[in-house]
């Protein structure tokens, strides 16, 4: 059995399926072959589930601090059963609506595992994509004109730490517990280990964060790392940065596990229930037919131009799989970007350094553009303001005055180099920052902005004054 399609689409997360929508829009036949769940790792093993359970926690904080709202409660308690139906609630929610975007742009859909195949009786050249069917059919063949690839990425683990789901987890395991463990060790202070660490130090366990660099969140602005730490170490998280894991000394037993690392020359034991793996994320580029094409590989990442073109020229590829930002939102604007690209319809290219990245521990963070050590490195002549969230209304009203907000300028043409923030609902307020970047703003057009009052977003434009001394809340 054979079917001919404009597009096959290889994965159906978050990139692969919202480039399926943008085909469908350009009136394209298109398919998408994903071997678990439309909506891919964001959807059901990433971005949504994980936020659905810091909400909750942030709520269980809220709840057993009322009294500073006036609002007196007692016994408050956690039910982490509860916790985990709402996640699984919101994410089947969201599972159901991406089916119907499939449905209402005819999209067909193939569970099952796609491969490349190369030049067959089906095609002189490389692109026939075999569907081994995971949902009893029998195996299919689907003949494209294009092919995208967007097969995303899992979670990586270290030699003589592999993850059992019991002990040693990745993400994906700690989204499935069914009881909280008293304590963890987590091993990454990226991203996504901060989120968790924020995470389960709400919901009352007791976190370690053992981290490689020198710093927690190595790819943040120093200043916003080092107010992180300060925020974090007051849930009762402890953290050892500079520390290498020494995998070979991991032992369990019925209840425990404990694993060595060299912290500064110097051997320390840390004991915990569980042990979660957060040392990030490998492209998914193995077992789907690479090998038939001359598409590049580099790093155990698959190579493309500005548009996601790989080198075989009918081929595309997006997301976690070509490396770049692992982020769901650029995923998606890839996807759409290499859709218009091989209709025909000439987009600009991503400028990655407009991309807004967040995190959505408790303190949020959220920055664009070039970190200040970033600016100088790059021989920017630098002029930075900062403003705390303690000097705005908004922020004592929600009972979270902490971090502040940090803009980065070009002293030299008034450029915004760069904008970094810490504290209530950041990764909200950063879409301002990010518009100010695709639209080349200069630090003081901001400024010139009027932010409501109060709101939070007033923090952006006094920390736009604050570039050139200006503030007028400090």
């Amino acid at each position: 059995m054979a079917e001919e399609y404009d597009l096959v689409i290889l994965g159906a997360g978050t990139g692969g399926y919202v480039a399926a929508i943008r085909a469908a829009q350009h009136g394209m036949k298109v398919a998408v072959v994903e071997k678990e769940k439309l909506g891919g790792t964001c959807l059901h093993k990433g971005c949504i589930p994980s936020k659905a359970l810091l909400r909750s926690a942030e709520v269980f904080q809220t709840a057993k601090h009322s009294e500073q709202f006036g609002v007196m409660t007692a016994d408050v308690s956690l039910d982490f059963s509860k916790v985990q139906e709402r996640k699984n609630s919101i994410v089947n929610q969201l599972h159901l609506g991406v089916q119907h975007l499939m449905k209402k742009g005819k999209i067909d859909v193939f569970e099952g595992i796609g491969r490349i195949l190369g030049p067959s009786i089906f095609s002189p050249t490389p692109g026939t994509i075999s569907v081994e069917r995971t949902d009893g059919q029998e195996n299919t063949m689907l003949i494209p004109q294009y092919v995208l690839i967007a097969t995303g990425s899992s979670p990586r683990s270290l030699p003589g730490l592999e993850p059992d789901g019991k002990f040693v987890l990745t993400s994906d395991h700690a989204l499935e517990l069914e009881h909280l463990p008293t304590s963890i060790v987590i091993v990454g202070g990226g991203v996504i280990g901060i989120e968790w660490a924020s995470m389960l130090a709400d919901f009352g366990v007791r976190v370690t964060v053992i981290e490689y660099a020198q710093q927690i969140l190595p790819t943040e602005d120093a200043d916003i790392a080092k107010e992180a730490l300060k925020q974090l170490k007051k849930k009762g998280i402890s953290f050892v940065t500079n520390a290498k894991v020494l995998a070979e000394t991991l032992q369990t037993s019925e209840n425990d596990i404990v694993i060595e690392a060299e912290v500064e020359g110097v051997t320390q034991s840390f004991q915990a229930e569980k042990i979660l793996l957060s040392v990030g994320r490998s492209p998914n580029v193995n077992n789907i037919g690479l090998e038939n094409t001359d598409i590049e590989v580099e790093n155990g990442t698959i190579k493309v131009n500005e548009f996601c073109q790989t080198k075989e020229s009918h081929m595309y590829a997006i997301g976690d799989v070509i490396g770049g930002l692992q982020l769901a939102h650029v995923a998606s604007h890839e996807g759409i970007i290499a859709v218009d690209h091989l209709a025909g319809k000439k987009p600009d290219p991503i400028n990655y350094d407009t991309v807004p990245k967040c995190i959505y521990s408790s303190p949020e963070m959220a920055s664009v553009g070039l970190t200040e050590a970033e600016a100088r490195e790059k021989g920017f002549n630098v002029k930075v303001g900062s403003f705390p969230f303690k000097a705005v209304g908004k922020a004592l009203v929600y009972g979270n005055a902490e971090g502040f907000a940090k803009i980065i300028a070009n002293a030299d043409n008034d450029d915004l180099l760069g904008v970094h923030m810490i504290g209530p609902h950041v990764t909200d307020l950063i879409s301002e920052a990010a518009l100010a970047k695709v639209l080349d703003a200069a630090h003081f057009e901001v400024a010139e902005m009027i932010h409501p009052h109060p709101t939070l977003s007033e923090v952006i434009g006094e920390a736009a004054l604050a570039v050139d001394g200006l503030a007028i809340h400090s």
